[in-house]
């Protein structure tokens, strides 16, 4: 076998697929990702993965996601015989400065590739490394609206599969699927279920799951209704998380200069504050501790940043000149109440006691359908692994009252009380897909 390694770069929902050029040996003019031999051990391919990005697309600093399992490819036509190694990272760069092994490129969603000439299973050894239910289960370290993409993805490329499947009349990705577009349509659902359920404390989750099945449903209620859906939802979802952040960067501007205090990993809150110019104070934020993660983007991005335990915000935040309190949430309730990383909840006492606001930033699709909150605890080895008798609090959500908020800054502006209850009503209304 003559090992390579396949890279799937995604940049939003998009991966780059490259077409290869007559400078390479095999299979020049079909589509792949970046893609290269492994010149070292195959257990370390993640070298010969992260050489091929930049001698292939010139981009440097991709973050790797996931390496999945290799696949054992048998090329009968041309007598080959391949062990790909699937490589998935996310790029914050569509710029690709090709190298004479590509012919052309584009950014397209993934299920592009079923519908392209391409190297021999690539759609099977992008699957290996593509979200799934338990990798959107067990992300500790993104925020909500990255993992609800995610989740979307996951969704979409099922579909996508066991659409594949139904229009051949057999099973897609070396499944059965059957040739019943009912029984299509009850594979995808289990999995929009399970999807839905996966993170019960973040709203987002099951909200965007949800209005793509109630729109599939509206659509024919087909698996390629589901994937025609779930990229319309992405889309959509990518541009407000985008657009409420830019609100919530022009509102901040209006405030009196000082520095911004936030906790954690929203990526909505870090673009915002990103663009904000201003000194952040930033809280460790465990369990997990995102929060350091996220100084060091501010810092990368030039600007003035102070780090703090969530133990010392309190102390740090009353020394300093600070002059609004930002973060992003999980959920946003039908009260107004708000769930978010555990901390959320002692920095809004901090800025009430300090007299500043405390701004919540968040896609409408945050906005709750009901009252339910999950704390989703984490292991309470984390905290103590000791052998005293007693019990131990870990949890990774807290709940601020809607008091103690002063505005929630979403795509279409800053909600008022009866937006929220408006916005529950309809995502209500999304759930009915499975009732």
């Amino acid at each position: 076998m003559t090992h390579v390694v396949t890279v799937f770069l995604r940049d939003g929902a998009d991966v780059l697929l490259v077409r290869r050029s007559d400078a390479v040996g095999t299979y020049a003019g079909l589509w792949g990702g970046v893609s290269g031999y492994v010149e070292g051990s195959p257990e370390d391919a993640s070298a010969d993965a992260r050489r091929e990005i930049r001698e292939e697309t010139g981009i440097d600093g991709a973050t790797l996601v996931r390496a999945g399992d290799p696949l054992d490819v048998t090329d009968e036509a041309n007598d080959r015989e391949w062990t790909v190694h699937p490589f998935l990272f996310d790029s914050d760069s569509r710029g690709v400065s090709p190298n004479e092994e590509l012919a052309g490129w584009e950014w397209l969603p993934p299920q592009s590739m079923l519908d392209r000439p391409t190297v021999p299973k690539l759609w099977e050894t992008y699957r290996r490394v593509a979200p799934t239910v338990d990798s959107v289960r067990e992300d500790d370290i993104h925020g909500a609206a990255y993992v609800s993409v995610r989740a979307l993805e996951a969704l979409r490329d099922e579909a996508a599969d066991v659409a594949r499947g139904l229009e051949r009349g057999s099973g897609g990705g070396g499944r059965e699927h059957g040739d019943d577009g009912e029984d299509g349509w009850a594979r995808v659902a289990a999995v929009a279920r399970e999807l839905r359920d996966a993170r019960p404390g973040m709203a987002v989750v099951a909200n965007r799951i949800n209005r793509t099945m109630f729109e599939a449903v509206e659509r024919g209620q087909t698996p390629a209704g589901v994937r025609d859906a779930a990229e319309a939802v992405i889309r959509a979802a990518l541009d407000a998380d985008e657009e409420a952040a830019a609100r919530a960067t022009e509102l901040l501007s209006t405030l009196d200069e000082g520095a911004i205090a936030t906790l954690s990993r929203s990526g909505t809150a870090t673009v915002a504050l990103s663009a904000t110019e201003r000194p952040v104070l930033v809280a460790e934020s465990r369990p997990g501790g995102e929060g350091i993660d996220a100084a060091e983007s501010f810092a990368e991005a030039g600007l003035d940043v102070t780090l703090t335990t969530d133990a010392a915000l309190a102390h740090v935040a009353a020394g300093s000149d600070v002059s609004a309190a930002l973060v992003g949430a999980d959920a946003v309730f039908p009260d107004g109440s708000v769930a978010n990383k555990a901390g959320t909840r002692m920095l809004a006492l901090v800025a009430e006691r300090e007299g500043v606001p405390l701004y919540v930033v968040a896609a409408a699709d945050k906005v709750s359908a009901d009252d339910e909150f999950s704390p989703e605890s984490r292991p309470e080895s984390e905290l103590y692994d000791g052998e005293a008798p007693l019990s131990v609090e870990n949890p990774l959500f807290d709940r601020t009252p809607a008091a103690f908020v002063s505005g929630v800054v979403t795509e279409s502006g800053v909600l008022d009380a009866e937006e929220v209850a408006r916005l529950a009503e309809d995502r209500r209304e999304w759930r009915e897909w499975s009732e």
